[in-house]
């Protein structure tokens, strides 16, 4: 698969832009690169090409914060189950069609972005982690399989557990960490993956980490409460786009 300058170009602009989201609010790599790249190239290409960004930039996320022994001990689990049903999910890129897999796709981010907006009050109690966390670690890693999201149901799931501001943050960089491990593996094991795609991601971070600090600069000027409220909007539009899209073809 060859690339012209023009959609290079537009690959490197996602990935600054999301990477100046997250450099700003500390979320939203994942979510708005691969949204902007599924609403205009395959679903499957914009996974791959999500790979190396999201681990470099989770990377530093789940392993710093104090907290990674004590969120481990509690969320192994959970953790284990989201990026083993990864692979279960990943065989649905080659049996379903990926327009209604990217429709998916949109749905998730709409639900992850009302959820966001409405902030509706999440609790758990912990006697029910011990059920729950592998149930919504499968939900979530099928549901990663199948579209590259890695925010529904997992993310609401981590704020529901009544973590600190600083281990939510650990906690979501563990999650996204791992999920992407298994993900790529996943893609490996189907033969999704070429290396003119994994080059490309590869090249991808230097726009994303340029993004992230950019986004650290303006995090001194920018309401973060603000930002979130606009970042969710945006995102809410971008997954009502993409189903709108699937609707109308």
């Amino acid at each position: 698969m060859t690339f012209d300058l023009l959609t290079l170009a537009w690959i490197g602009a996602v990935f600054l832009l999301a990477g100046t989201v997250k450099g700003t609010i500390g979320l939203g790599l994942p979510s708005i690169s691969l949204g902007l790249l599924a609403a205009t190239l395959d679903l499957r290409v914009a996974m791959i090409l999500l790979l190396a960004p999201n681990l470099v930039t989770n990377l530093w996320q789940a392993c710093t914060g104090g907290h990674f022994t004590l969120l481990l001990r509690r969320l192994w689990l959970f953790l284990l189950c989201a990026a083993g049903a990864i692979w279960l999910g990943s065989a649905g890129l080659i049996a379903v069609d990926t327009r209604l897999l990217a429709a998916l796709l949109g749905l998730l981010l709409a639900i992850y972005a009302l959820i966001g907006l409405t902030r509706p009050p999440l609790s758990l109690p912990a006697r029910h982690e011990v059920w729950a966390g592998p149930l919504v670690g499968v939900a979530n890693g099928v549901l990663t399989g199948l579209t590259g999201s890695f925010v529904v149901p997992g993310v609401p799931y981590l704020q529901a557990l009544g973590l600190s501001r600083d281990q939510l943050v650990q906690a979501m960089g563990m999650l996204f960490m791992a999920s992407t491990i298994a993900l790529g593996a996943s893609l490996g094991g189907r033969s999704l993956l070429t290396g003119e795609l994994l080059w490309l991601s590869l090249a991808a971070v230097l726009p994303a980490l340029l993004g992230m600090g950019l986004g650290r600069r303006l995090r001194q000027h920018l309401s973060e409460a603000g930002f979130k409220r606009a970042f969710y909007g945006a995102l809410l539009l971008l997954g009502g786009y993409i189903v709108l899209r699937w609707l109308l073809s």
